[in-house]
């Protein structure tokens, strides 16, 4: 599956793409509001887990990569995450620090949200993330997500839940 946008095309991660996601995933800078910077087996596990959800949901975290070079900046995509209790799908993204603030994110998951909205039966999509963590925050309010809930995560931090309905979306296409 690949999906394109502007300046960027999606598509599964392979176990190729271990240099580039090694480079975002063991970034301490980059994972700040993670809980860890990966080493080499969570890279590794992190891009098994992906074809796995390829294979299970049709969709998972894609690889990010610029139509112009071809080089893989990160990953985007969509995953069944637990959030403040319940599974719930949710819109990520990784981008490589060099790349970071040129709008890649918010190009990357704007795409993965008409596709899930077309292609999936979710009538809302979520993305969360750590109340410090404003780059994310910014990219979610980008792509029509407003906050709709706050909660203290298992290490007492506050996350921030933003979504978007179908109905929004749909409002945002006409």
């Amino acid at each position: 599956m690949e999906f394109t946008t502007k300046r960027l095309y999606l598509r599964e991660l392979t176990e190729e793409d271990f240099p580039a996601l090694y480079n975002v995933l063991a970034d301490p800078e980059i994972m700040q509001h993670y809980s860890y910077a990966f080493d080499e087996t969570r890279v590794r596990n992190w891009i098994a887990e992906n074809m796995e959800r390829y294979r299970i949901f049709g969709f998972g975290l894609w690889a990010v990569v610029l139509k112009e070079t071809g080089v893989m900046i990160g990953d985007c995509g969509i995953t069944m995450q637990i959030i403040n209790g319940s599974i719930k799908p949710e819109i990520g993204y990784h981008i490589n620090k060099n790349y970071q603030r040129l709008g890649y994110a918010k190009e990357a998951a704007r795409q993965c949200r008409d596709w899930a909205f077309e292609h999936t039966p979710f009538r809302i999509l979520y993305s969360y993330m750590k109340e410090r963590n404003v780059a994310s925050s910014a990219t979610a309010s980008a792509n029509g997500m407003h906050k709709m809930e706050e909660f203290l995560d298992r290490r007492n931090e506050r996350t921030v839940v933003y979504g978007i309905t179908k109905e929004e979306w749909e409002l945002l296409k006409s």
